[in-house]
């Protein structure tokens, strides 16, 4: 490939972008793409395992505590999966909320994109911050993602917004964050990060089709906050024009519930060889309800 571009990168780099040619031929083919993060090399195997023996494409995201943590290491294990599996795999940093850490992912270390989560700051310096990271993640052959409005809630890796005001995702928001240059937009309508308590989950799907029809193809739509999300709800959101489903809990549950029942009766080595398979069976499972399955 010609390196003719800045940095060294190929003018044409976004149609070489494993991340992008994952979501494009989801968008094509009208299903979703599931989007997980993992926290270990277990995990990591396990739902590559899966994506192959579903023939499925997957996207193994990562939060930027799996970088301070392991000093990149998880990162090039995921990258070294990717490259290795018999499935398009793209390895992906989600909610990356420091510019510092930003620029490291971008300059240090094996990812196909990075989601530029600038929504604890407000609207205008979010869009400023936004335009500026995702120039610098391009010109690295990197393509982006961020979240226009702000997603209420944390997760195990992130920070929580709670004490912020959730901000529903307008048909305005769409059209400044797509001026940042931006390649998939997480819309808020509703879904929260973390749990949905009682009622479950209370969605706005006027909102996303309205979302939808703004973006008009322009750029994948992302779900995030997929916790506890029953098969309906799930296909129903991949069909109001969902490409990427981030998922978390709703595929390591059943792995969680492996280690705790099982840490102290089981060796260290039957404990995570079995851990693989729980993580295997809860991405098939997901892979099928998204539609992904057989599309490798």
């Amino acid at each position: 490939m010609a390196t003719n571009g800045t940095n060294g990168v190929a003018k044409d780099w976004q149609r070489n972008n494993k991340t992008i040619q994952i979501l494009n031929a989801a968008e094509e083919g009208k299903y979703g793409v599931i989007a997980a993060i993992v926290y270990n090399i277990e995990q990591i195997i396990g739902m590559v395992k899966a994506a192959e023996k579903k023939r499925s494409p997957l996207i193994l995201q990562v939060f930027p505590w799996a970088i301070t943590f392991s000093n990149g290491l998880l990162i090039h294990a995921a990258a070294q999966a990717a490259k290795t599996a018999s499935v398009p795999v793209a390895v992906h940093l989600d909610h990356a909320q420091d510019e510092h850490m930003i620029r490291l992912a971008a300059d240090t270390l094996p990812f196909d994109s990075i989601m530029v989560d600038m929504s604890h700051y407000e609207k205008e310096e979010n869009l400023q911050k936004t335009k500026e990271l995702v120039a610098y993640c391009h010109a690295r052959g990197i393509s982006t993602e961020a979240e226009p409005g702000r997603i209420e809630g944390g997760e195990d890796g992130i920070a929580d917004t709670a004490d912020l005001e959730g901000l529903l995702t307008t048909s305005e928001d769409i059209e400044d964050f797509l001026a940042t240059g931006v390649d998939f937009l997480a819309p808020s309508f509703g879904n929260v990060h973390g749990e949905y308590g009682k009622k479950g989950p209370q969605l706005d799907y006027a909102r996303l089709d309205d979302i939808r029809d703004a973006i008009s193809k322009r750029v994948r739509i992302v779900l995030h906050g997929t916790n506890d999300f029953p098969e309906d709800i799930m296909k129903r959101c991949i069909g109001q024009g969902v490409s990427k489903v981030n998922v978390n809990k709703l595929v390591l549950d059943d792995y969680l519930v492996h280690l705790e029942n099982n840490a102290n009766k089981l060796s260290l080595t039957k404990l995570m060889e079995e851990g693989v398979e729980h993580v295997i069976k809860s991405m098939e499972w997901q892979m099928d309800i998204c539609g992904s399955t057989g599309k490798a």
